[in-house]
């Protein structure tokens, strides 16, 4: 077991984590909460926001802990996966937390679990709420990592529940309608609390789960909405108004509209939405890596983490603003996901296409996504099939000319390649 606390023992830590317990994902609380109350974890006085959804968790949450660092509060953010370092998955007053610290969290769950046995994600969440706790933030926001009633974040009773979006995924855990997902991500409500549903198309069980719970919720569409999904006006301007306020003359987001609005809710919500001009300025320079990122300019290359069919839906009509001739389509997914659904809506592009094979127990061959972009309607002459992102990535970049863009998504693991082998050519 490691004992030094530099950046190589963080590695040997992770080393170790992955080691400890026979599968990557068991759910339920029960060992999680054990644990947690050996340590005596808690924020009591602390606002706490848990954000669960199937797609826009990672911006709602950086959207909200630049809202409130803007107004001077000590904020702590835990969110999952990282895409380079482990290190981006805690964050204090927006900075990376250090190696030191990972460390001795990691030491202190260590201690307290004895006999106790802790998944990967379960030991990394553990040691974020204590890395949280001695710090003594002002608000905390955790990210869901895997759907919601039953995820390690979930141990912890939530001022204010922020669902984004629901949709198919993890269905081997979550269900396999969006009804059932619903129904997981609700968990993270409680009795009499407060919520915010930034869904568009709330599932039936969804309101029946609030209902049930009599919490406070406030809707999309209902209680807070904006002109933004439109195109923009001639100024690139647009509105949002909430229960209480209207914000005007907006600028233009580098993270998707939706998840903007959804995190304005929220701040008001707990009644701490800041001034106009604030705003402005949130909207304006908040940005999280791996998502809708430009990541060059000569060739013009945006990558995007993208590996669900809501997700590949809404990239149609965002890389509409790029206005490119053509798209050179890098794609890798992990095989647990719904391949022939999320890249389907993807066909329909002028594109060529590199399908590149993924390494790992997830990892999936480049033929299964040949297959799903040719039953689609993809000719063959527009597919090349590569064994590696960085091959594919390579081949893309040569073949991309003038006003033409290429596109890296289908998995955190894609993107981290394609961000690396940038940094590694740089």
């Amino acid at each position: 077991m490691p004992t030094a606390t530099d950046d190589s023992a963080l590695e040997q830590w992770l080393s170790y984590l992955e080691s400890i317990h026979p599968s990557a994902i068991d759910m339920g609380l029960t060992r999680v909460k054990q644990v947690a109350e050996r340590l005596k974890l808690q924020f009591d006085n602390t606002l706490l926001i848990t954000v669960a959804g199937t797609n826009g968790k990672g911006t709602t949450c950086r959207f909200l802990e630049q809202a409130l660092l803007a107004q001077g509060k000590r904020v702590a953010v835990y969110g999952s996966p990282h895409l380079v370092s482990y290190r981006e998955r805690v964050r204090f007053n927006g900075e990376w937390a250090d190696s030191h610290a990972f460390c001795q969290a990691f030491q202190a769950i260590e201690a307290a679990r004895e006999e106790i046995t802790l998944t990967y994600f379960e030991f990394g969440t553990l040691a974020a709420i204590k890395m949280m706790q001695d710090w003594q933030a002002d608000v905390v926001i955790l990210e869901v990592g895997l759907g919601g009633r039953l995820d390690a974040t979930n141990i912890l009773d939530a001022n204010l529940a922020v669902i984004t979006t629901i949709d198919l995924d993890h269905q081997d855990y979550l269900g396999d309608t969006r009804e059932k997902i619903a129904t997981e991500k609700a968990g993270i409500m409680r009795e009499n609390g407060k919520a915010v549903i930034g869904e568009l198309r709330p599932p039936d069980t969804l309101f029946a789960s609030v209902n049930e719970r009599n919490v406070d919720a406030v809707w999309a569409q209902k209680d807070f909405y904006s002109n933004g999904s439109a195109p923009l006006n001639q100024q690139g301007q647009w509105d949002w108004q909430g229960k209480h306020s209207i914000l005007n003359s907006l600028p233009a987001p580098h993270i998707p509209f939706q998840n903007v609005c959804t995190a304005l809710a929220a701040l008001e919500a707990i009644e701490m939405l800041p001034s106009n001009a604030i705003i402005q300025n949130v909207i304006a320079n908040t940005r999280l890596p791996g998502r809708q990122q430009l990541l060059r300019n000569t060739p013009k290359v945006v990558v995007d983490v993208a590996h669900n069919p809501q997700a590949t839906k809404a990239m149609l009509s965002w890389l509409q603003g790029f206005q490119a001739n053509k798209i050179h389509a890098v794609v890798g997914m992990l095989k647990d996901k719904s391949i022939a659904e999320t890249l389907a809506p993807l066909s329909q592009l002028n594109a060529q296409w590199y399908v590149a094979s993924t390494e790992g127990a997830r990892g999936c061959e480049a033929d299964v996504l040949t297959s799903a972009l040719e039953s689609a309607a993809v000719p063959a002459s527009a597919i090349s099939r590569f064994n590696g992102v960085a091959p594919a990535y390579e081949s893309a970049l040569k073949h991309c000319e003038n006003n033409e863009l290429v596109l890296v998504f289908g998995s955190f693991i894609t993107v981290a390649a394609v961000m690396t082998h940038e940094h590694q050519h740089s």
